[in-house]
Parts: C-alpha cells; structure tokens; sequence
C-alpha cells in the first residue's frame, strides 16, 4: 500500500495520462500520412493500449477519407451483394499463408464477419460482410493487387 492508502498494482492499472495522450497524437500523425483510408489504429506504450476503429462512413477529422467496407448491389436483375475492397493494396483470403481461408465458395457468412484482409502500406484491413449470405463467388486472385472499391466476393442474400 501506498501513503494514499491505494495499492501498487491500482495505480500501474490506471493509464498515464501523458502516454495517452503521446499514442493519440502517434494515431493522428500514423493516420495522417497514410495514402489511403484506414479502419483501425491500434498503439500500445507498456501496458497502456489505444485502439481507434472508425465504422461506415464516419470520418476522422484529422485523417484522410475513410472507405466502408459495405457491399454494393451487383449490376440490375441480380440479387447478389459484391464486397468490395476498403483500400488499395494487395487482398488476402487467408489469416497467414497456408492457413484456411476466411470464406470459401459456399460458405454461409453472417453480417460482420471478416471474409478477407486487404494489405496496404504494412497494415492489414478486414474486409466484413456487411450483410448475411452464402458466397457464391470469389472475384478477387489470392495475394494479389486490388483497387479501391474493387469487387473481392460476390454473396447471394441470406
């Protein structure tokens, strides 16, 4: 116990205050000078952890647009739903390589679920089924390139 009558171990529990405040100005210049828009941010300094994700269309003030990762219609008299890439960079179906990958052909995917990463600058960005369904087809090459709004899935409505 200490003099104030609280223990050691409470008082490394509780975040510094100037470490928060050092990792959420590190976020900002992270996300500040990445060349296209990001999902999550998360920065650690010992034990203290900042995690920052920005859903939909929400936009960061001080960062560069954000992409959502909602699936578009696929083009008239299709009832299909495409997910399409958040970002530009190099579309992953699998965790880590030789690993399952996330989806395949068949597979039912409920909404939220991660069916893909998508690589771009060192970072790695879930790709999530934004509504239910069964993939019916995967429109993107393993480790390979993808542009921005790119179709990755194609799934057929839950």
């Amino acid at each position: 116990m200490t003099a104030g009558g609280t223990s050691d171990e409470a008082v490394l529990a509780e975040p510094d205050d100037a470490v928060l405040t050092g990792l959420r100005r590190h976020a900002r210049d992270l996300v500040a000078e990445l060349a296209g828009p990001v999902r999550r941010v998360r920065l650690s300094s010992g034990q203290t952890v900042l995690e920052v994700e920005w859903h939909g269309v929400a936009q960061p003030t001080s960062a560069p647009s954000v992409a959502a990762v909602a699936p578009t219609p696929a083009p008239a008299g299709s009832d299909q739903i495409v997910v399409r890439s958040p970002v530009v960079g190099t579309f992953y179906r699998a965790p880590e390589p030789g690993a399952a990958p996330f989806v395949a052909v068949g597979d039912l995917v409920r909404s939220g679920q991660v069916v893909g990463i998508v690589e771009a600058m060192k970072l790695m960005n879930e790709v999530t089924a934004e509504s239910a369904g069964r993939v019916v087809a995967v429109l993107a090459v393993d480790a390979a390139p993808v542009e921005y709004d790119q179709p990755l899935l194609a799934l057929e409505p839950a």
